[in-house]
């Protein structure tokens, strides 16, 4: 079935059956490959898209359920005022290691920034607890989150 989708600001008509993951579609369908699939069961965080602005997993999002809502992938991020905050504070700090959840990490500080501009160190962790790195970079990542708060605080 033809589904139309909000991606990233502009309209995507897709053939995707009821049932299949927003993930694959972004992936499969529309060859954007920055959202990753890590675990399938939306308990790693590396599929990680916004849906009307709040950080979702792609993995357990399906395509049926996001109707006409916008859709927001890694590939849009640095459009944003807050988005390109976090991509320069990740960039200054040298947070990413091997990178492969950082598109999800990356979505995930911008949901909280945009909740809370200036998230004290318990607020990162509680936040972006469930966003999974197997290389154990939660310090770094937890020092991008207020490098990015500074940034658009200046």
């Amino acid at each position: 079935m033809t589904i139309s989708l909000n991606l990233n600001g502009k309209t995507h008509d897709v053939d995707a059956e009821p049932g299949t993951p927003l993930l694959w579609v972004i992936r499969d369908e529309l060859k954007m490959t920055g959202t990753k699939f890590g675990c399938g069961v939306a308990s790693c965080g590396a599929c990680t898209v916004h849906v009307d602005g709040e950080p979702v997993r792609s993995c357990q999002t399906y395509i049926e359920d996001v109707g006409e809502s916008e859709i927001t992938t890694i590939e849009a991020m640095s459009d944003t005022e807050i988005g390109a905050a976090v991509q320069q504070a990740w960039v200054e700090l040298d947070v990413v290691q091997c990178g492969y959840c950082q598109s999800g990490q990356i979505m995930s500080a911008v949901g909280l920034l945009t909740e809370n501009p200036k998230p004290s160190v318990e607020d990162i962790d509680n936040y972006m607890y469930g966003n999974a790195c197997r290389c154990a970079t939660y310090q770094r990542i937890r020092a991008g989150v207020q490098r990015a708060s500074e940034i658009l605080e200046a």
